[in-house]
């Protein structure tokens, strides 16, 4: 599958419908997602970026169709992770020659993968190379999301090739962002920096605010995974700016674990307390164990308060909870709030734990929790629900 973009550039990359684990299993794609390349056609022919390697035939076979790959002059890489570089090894048999334009840390990923030597070129932020018509400018764009990440502006089309930036992982056959279902759209947009790119959010405002210094007019935005932004391309560049700004809604995500339910009826007395002392305010509750991790962090990302809870077992918290608090813990979020909570039967450290643990990811713990010993009674109920009228008064 191919598509024209304009008379240009094609889109000649792999909507991969059925994927639903990226990144290992870090990362759910409940749509499935796409490996986005391009080929430009001027004077000089340039592939831009590849695709995983599970789809490397199925894409060289496509490629082959567009152009005679012996005509193409330049590869540019992007950003050298597998999900874009996987067709190079097979690729580079074909067309050993031709030069692979990247960044210095692009070049040292590279070989590190592939342990090949092929005719790398480095490139930095304000290079270019002329195609023609048109001419690429090359933009570094170090931790969004790698060392070796950058982008890649297309003159005279006024396209801004942004790799993993603006991207989301989302499988459309129709392929733009006017075309698809919004609230999708902007679900798996939001999914997707909360989970790879909050912990380089102010590398994020750094360069967005470089790229727009530079005064660049920009039609189109085409990243790498997911749809192409042609409507009003700078809606989620504007979108970036304001996740990347300490995001928050007014909301409160109560995310937790529990053996025996003890846990389970503290946090909903909480959120009782809550929404009775201001009704305005968003609950989110989350069983951690039973919840796609994910799609967690998205409500914690979305909140201004996450409240953690967790029954104790031998003298810890339960691996669902510690395993949410490891992730909140690389995510590296600011400006927000936090407290723990649990049952408890004879040691009763797991509050303690989730403090201490809260406050090591940059989480500014509201109080020192709360916990309730075996199965809260009616008088342990309301202390939760009073707990919880004290957590609003500090949004």
């Amino acid at each position: 599958m191919s598509f024209k973009i304009n008379d240009t550039v094609t889109w000649v990359g792999k909507i991969d419908w059925e994927l639903k684990k990226f990144h290992g299993d870090e990362y759910s794609t409940h749509k499935g997602s796409s490996y986005n390349s391009y080929l430009i056609k001027d004077e000089k022919t340039v592939l831009m970026d590849t695709v995983w390697g599970p789809f490397t035939n199925e894409f060289i076979t496509n490629l082959k169709k567009e152009v005679d790959i012996h005509k193409i002059d330049y590869i540019v890489m992007n950003h050298s992770e597998v999900d874009h570089s996987g067709a190079l090894v097979e690729l580079m048999k074909e067309i050993p020659n031709t030069p692979i334009y990247c960044t210095k840390a692009g070049v040292r990923i590279l070989k590190g993968y592939y342990h090949q030597d092929w005719n790398f070129v480095e490139v930095k932020t304000g290079d270019t190379l002329d195609l023609g018509t048109h001419k690429l400018t090359f933009i570094e764009a170090a931790m969004l999301h790698w060392p070796d990440t950058m982008f890649t502006y297309l003159s005279e089309e006024n396209i801004l090739f942004s790799n993993d930036g603006f991207g989301q992982h989302y499988a459309s056959e129709f392929m733009y962002n006017d075309k698809v279902d919004q609230s999708e759209l902007y679900q798996e947009a939001l999914k997707y920096y909360a989970n790879i790119l909050t912990p380089f959010s102010k590398q994020v405002l750094k360069k967005i605010e470089e790229i727009l210094s530079l005064n660049l007019q920009i039609d189109m935005i085409c990243p790498s995974h997911g749809i192409i932004w042609r409507d009003n391309p700078i809606q989620i560049v504007n979108k970036y700016l304001q996740w990347a700004n300490e995001y928050a809604e007014n909301q409160i995500t109560i995310v937790y674990d529990s053996m025996w339910d003890s846990t389970r009826r503290m946090a909903e007395c909480i959120a009782e307390g809550i929404t009775s002392n201001n009704k305005d305010v968003t609950v989110k509750i989350v069983n951690s164990a039973k919840s796609d991790k994910n799609d967690t962090i998205v409500e914690i990302f979305r909140s201004k308060t996450v409240l953690i809870g967790s029954s104790t077992i031998n003298n810890g918290i339960l691996s669902s909870t510690a395993s949410i608090i490891e992730m909140i813990k690389g995510f590296k979020f600011k400006g927000k709030k936090g407290a723990g909570f649990g049952s408890y039967g004879w040691s009763g450290e797991s509050v303690k734990i989730i403090t201490e643990e809260l406050e090591k990811s940059g989480i500014k713990t509201i109080n020192a929790g709360i916990k309730e010993l075996w199965n809260p009674d009616e008088d342990a109920l309301n202390r939760c629900r009073e707990f919880g009228k004290s957590i609003v008064e500090e949004l």
